[in-house]
């Protein structure tokens, strides 16, 4: 199994812009030097974060890594340039020797289509036609193309060309069945995000991508992963006390715009139980928590939002560091065996 990191780069506390984005090398450096297989870095337009351009990040990031992935996490394609996006990304697997993917989705905040000119009364069909230009741009390089809300391209070349052949593509899904669907229908791998609820509530979501792609011919079925909170300290009580500041703050402030109920400790705790919806604890129950999604979902690979709110950067950097060096070792050595004998995982 592939294990990762990624990050929305939250700008809370004393934590200037200019800062967060040089503490962002840091957490890609490590993350690579400890062995983890993906860093992931997502693309908002507000004061409170620091990233909008998630493909610059990388590109910088790029030069200072050798062998880890990197990705968006993700690329709000309804309100961008779907030609842009992939030339922004092709070039970032050109620096980085075919390291690249995009994790494209329909984002979680709204104010980038007004910023780019978007009507949000087009929400659902700008996504699909920007996917749908996406993929035509893989492999062709000349390229004809019309849709409804972009101007047609007729026979025109896109480059840079990527390395990668085809430059890998995933579908970021929160609680929409349709978009594990298209995903599925369309062979492309799907990253799910667990960030309430119970994981037993999402197994439908990976059931339909996977019975969708088999349907239109794409077995085996494409990759999946699963994204959650996640933070790693050498004991279950150090993470519980360190992470939740942070997280009920990161999670109050967004529920205070949307409605949702404040999150408070007896609800932090019975999210960090087995079957909730954050990976947070030892490394041992960290370990203990992706085997047991895993059992659930079968996937590919797990990615972990460690960097929240004004949690400490000595702080996540410590938790990236026993993610790499314990806890991914532990998953994957467990998974190996159980895909040798199937049985074991009961």
């Amino acid at each position: 199994m592939e294990i990762g990191v990624y990050t929305f780069a939250e700008l809370r506390g004393d934590v200037d812009p200019e800062r967060r984005t040089q503490q962002l090398m840091e957490e890609a450096e490590l993350a690579d030097e400890v062995g983890l297989d993906v860093f992931g870095v997502g693309e908002h337009h507000r004061p409170d974060f620091a990233v909008s351009a998630p493909a610059v990040v990388l590109g910088a990031a790029a030069a200072r890594t050798r062998r880890i992935r990197l990705t968006s996490a993700v690329t709000v394609l309804s309100s961008d340039d779907p030609v842009r996006v992939f030339q922004d990304f092709a070039t970032v697997d050109l620096l980085s020797g075919g390291r690249a993917e995009i994790m494209v989705g329909r984002g979680s905040f709204i104010e980038s289509f007004p910023l780019f000119g978007y009507d949000l009364r087009d929400y659902d069909e700008l996504f699909a036609e920007h996917l749908d230009l996406l993929l035509e741009l893989r492999p062709s390089i000349d390229v004809t193309w019309s849709g409804e809300h972009r101007a047609a391209i007729e026979g025109l070349g896109v480059f840079p060309r990527p390395v990668q052949d085809p430059l890998p593509i995933w579908v970021a899904v929160g609680g929409n069945p349709e978009s594990a669907v298209r995903a599925g229908a369309l062979g492309l791998p799907m990253a799910l995000a667990i960030i309430g609820g119970q994981p037993e509530r999402f197994v439908p979501f990976a059931e339909l991508h996977r019975r969708a792609a088999r349907q239109a011919g794409h077995d085996p079925p494409p990759p999946l992963s699963i994204n959650s909170h996640a933070y790693v300290a050498d004991s279950a009580e150090q993470a519980a006390e360190e992470f939740f500041p942070a997280y009920a703050a990161m999670m109050n402030a967004i529920g205070r715009e949307r409605g949702w109920t404040e999150i408070r400790r007896q609800d932090f705790d019975s999210l960090r139980t087995l079957r909730g919806a954050l990976v947070v604890g030892s490394p041992e129950q960290v370990v203990e928590k992706i085997l047991f999604e895993h059992e659930l979902f079968g996937h590919q690979r797990f990615l972990a939002q460690i960097s929240v709110g004004d949690l400490a950067h000595e702080r996540v950097l410590r938790a990236i560091e026993l993610l790499g060096t314990e806890v991914a070792p532990a998953v994957r050595e467990e998974v190996a065996r159980r895909a040798a004998t199937p049985s074991a995982a009961g």
